[in-house]
């Protein structure tokens, strides 16, 4: 067992199920997906899908998309340490912002653009993005976030921690923004660095 902050206790994962292992899985494959030329229908489909979702959910969708903004990071620390759970405040900033640096390393030495520039008709929701696109910083951001506070939530509060992961990669491809494999490799990486953050701190 290792201990985790106010006698909390997280019991140890087997190996196939360590949050870091499976985050750099989950990163490792999709940058293959990401690297190889044009863009395959199965992931063509899947944008589409979520892209053309009707101008309804816009407003809820975009709204829960700032929980991967970098913005979130201090959001997410101070509410810690307002909670008086300094050590919690600390992994969460760490891995938060270490996500969001990753990630722009990680865009880099893929090189994938964005879905305006390999896809026809995206609708574009918003502000036109620019840069490149895999991985996702913004599901990085809340992978990252929801990975280094799961131990420290109850169980009633994990599931909707996870749901706010999707819900983030969802809003991200319909405003346009990013495709279905840097959702996947924005939350492999996400979910590795807090893994590896809950891992320091214990």
């Amino acid at each position: 067992m290792v201990v985790v902050g106010h006698g909390r206790r997280e019991p140890r994962m087997p190996a196939g199920l360590n949050p870091t292992v499976l985050g750099l899985a989950v990163l490792a494959g999709s940058a293959v997906a990401a690297h190889r030329p044009g863009i395959g229908r199965a992931e063509q489909r899947a944008f589409r899908l979520v892209n053309g979702l009707p101008a309804a959910v816009e407003p809820p969708l975009v709204a829960l998309m700032q929980a991967g903004a970098l913005g979130a990071v201090p959001v997410a620390a101070g509410a810690a340490l307002v909670a008086r759970r300094p050590p919690l405040a600390l992994v969460l900033a760490g891995s938060g912002l270490a996500a969001w640096v990753l990630a722009k390393v990680v865009k880099r030495a893929i090189g994938r653009g964005r879905p305006g520039t390999l896809v026809e008709e995206v609708l574009l929701r918003g502000r036109a993005q620019t840069g490149l696109g895999f991985p996702s910083g913004h599901a990085a951001v809340v992978a990252a976030l929801a990975s280094a506070a799961s131990p420290h939530l109850g169980p009633w509060l994990r599931p909707p921690s996870g749901g706010w992961v999707v819900a983030v990669g969802v809003a991200r491809i319909y405003v346009g923004a990013h495709l279905p494999v840097d959702i996947a490799g924005g939350v492999g990486l996400g979910l590795a660095v807090g893994g590896a953050s809950r891992r320091l701190s214990a």
